[in-house]
């Protein structure tokens, strides 16, 4: 992913290294095509799955997927990231296909919000991902952690179709997932069950350090094993117990596609009239371009970390790269995308070395719609919801609330905050919270920092040395005021302002009004390097 040159994207200094970089296309390759084989085989059940748990088309995340693949890979500089639809956006998914009537509606949202990131690209806004406080970036993780667990519990227990109908836009998230949770737990289906449960099971196993030891089995994502093992239950059950085998409508169901002709059929396109019925689609597509740009800046940039060759994936022209993605995507009838970091680490360990392993993957999941349809087709839903639990846990897992409260309030309360807020009400509104009460121990924090003082030495008794700091803006006069008022009668007070680059007006203001009455107060004040308030005017 490193095509055009480091140059087209100042928005982040390219960092050069002494570390060997990968030579020529053919040792590439041969690392290159087993990692994408790898990925490809992590992201298979996981398209599936995102698609399930957004209430969209199942073919929409596979066609994410193909996309992230077959073009993001090429326009992005990134050399290892891997693209698709994301766990980060099933709720913003969700929530719009409801909104917005119909999927159809809802594609134009994804097309616009395409529109929105190519823009932020070419205005070299790549470092927009610096000004969200960590803190609400993980609030916001771990909501829709908690969102994802609860929203494929029903799935995991067999419930019916009926039971993911008419959902109430104006209902809270998690009060509404808890009441399908209770209708499906009235109606349970045994084989469903069985199969959530024990691919749930596998997956716990799967992850302990005693098999990652055991390298064959690394070579197998614990999401294929249980999406294979789901089949061959399911395939027993029909045999051993009929009544429990899971039925069609609780089965993975992709259209059968034998030609462009069908293909033409298959896939979903946008709905462009709802452009002139209101603002709606306009704010919905801002919120899928801020979430899935700062998704995608925070994987980049996780996986530049861990790249053995230390490249650095230019920030601007990644949002160019998931902008015309999600165009293509929301044009083909396919889920909003980002750089996901699952994919993209499981594409690192592979051994991947270029962009070819994540454009190898998208091929291979372009060879599975088209080919291999009927062997998709014998997955349970069920076991797709384990592996969606499973990545829900991950995002709120209780090491997170636990690493955010010993950081102290400043990062906890705004964490803890932005969770609530999306749990209550939405997505959007509940980071929009938690960025204002980050918001305040920012400007807390900023206030406390306008100066630093200490006492002069023995010699001069009685006397404090206060020292501005370099930029002293009207946030700090509160902070320099209240230092000022609390000196006692008989002390001697320097200011100096002598590595003050800049003085707010409204701050030379206070320290002139303290200066007119400190002699009544008993305080003896002296000003070094600070403007008069005369020569502004006064």
């Amino acid at each position: 992913m490193e095509a055009l040159k480091a140059s087209a994207d100042s928005s982040r200094p390219h960092m050069t290294t002494n570390a060997p970089q990968p030579q020529g296309l053919g040792p590439s390759l041969a690392k290159d095509l087993p990692a994408g084989l790898v990925v490809f085989l992590v992201a298979l059940p996981l398209c599936l799955g995102i698609s399930l748990a957004s209430g969209a088309p199942l073919l929409a995340g596979l066609v994410a997927g193909i996309v992230g693949g077959l073009v993001v890979s090429w326009v992005s500089g990134s050399s290892l990231s891997v693209s698709g639809p994301a766990a980060g956006l099933t709720t913003i998914v969700l929530a719009g296909i409801q909104k917005m009537g119909s999927y159809e509606a809802f594609l134009v949202a994804v097309v616009l919000a395409g529109v929105l990131q190519f823009g932020l690209g070419l205005l070299k806004a790549g470092v927009i991902g610096m000004y969200f406080p960590t803190s609400v970036i993980r609030g916001m993780l771990a909501a829709i952690g908690v969102i994802l667990l609860m929203k494929q519990i029903p799935h995991f227990l067999g419930g019916r179709e009926d039971f993911f109908k008419d959902l109430d836009l104006f209902e809270s998230e998690f009060v509404g997932a808890l009441d399908k949770i209770q209708r499906a737990a009235a109606k349970l289906q045994p084989g469903a069950m069985l199969i959530g449960v024990t691919s749930l099971s596998i997956l716990l196993i799967w992850e302990q350090p005693f098999l990652k030891k055991i390298k064959v089995l690394n070579l197998l994502p614990g999401a294929l094993v249980v999406v294979l093992m789901a089949i061959g239950i399911n395939e027993l059950l029909g045999v051993l117990r009929p009544e429990w085998q899971v039925q069609t409508a609780h089965l993975v169901n992709l259209p059968h596609i034998s030609g462009l002709d069908d293909l033409s059929k298959v896939l979903r396109f946008p709905d462009w009239s709802v452009l002139t019925k209101g603002p709606g689609v306009y704010l919905l597509a801002a919120t899928i371009a801020a979430v899935a740009s700062l998704e995608s800046l925070l994987s980049v940039e996780a996986v530049d970390k861990l790249d053995p060759h230390k490249r650095r994936t230019p920030t601007s022209r990644e949002l160019l790269a998931q902008g015309t993605g999600n165009t293509i995507s929301g044009l083909l009838g396919g889920l909003p995308l980002t750089a996901v970091i699952v994919r993209s680490s499981a594409n690192l360990n592979a051994g991947a070395q270029s962009r070819l392993s994540a454009f190898i993957h998208g091929i291979l999941l372009l060879l599975a719609v088209l080919f291999l349809e009927d062997v998709l087709n014998l997955i349970p839903l069920s076991a797709l919801a384990a592996v969606l639990l499973l990545v829900g846990y991950k995002l709120t897992k209780p090491a997170l609330y636990s690493s955010q409260w010993r950081l102290g309030w400043p990062q906890f309360l705004p964490f803890v905050v932005t969770v609530v807020a999306i749990l209550a009400s939405d997505l959007l509104k509940g980071v929009g919270v938690g960025l204002a009460v980050a918001a305040f121990f920012i400007l807390k924090a900023n206030a406390e920092s306008a100066l630093f003082y200490h006492n002069e030495p023995s010699h001069e008794p009685g006397t404090v040395h206060l020292k501005l700091s370099e930029h002293v803006t009207f946030l700090n006069k509160a902070a320099i005021a209240t230092t000022l008022d609390r000196f006692q009668p008989g002390t001697r007070v320097i200011l100096d302002g002598a590595d003050s680059l800049t003085i707010d007006y409204d701050v030379l203001e206070a320290i002139e009004n303290f200066r007119q009455s400190a002699a009544d107060r008993g305080v003896q004040l002296e000003l070094r390097a600070i403007p008069q308030v005369e020569t502004m005017g006064h």
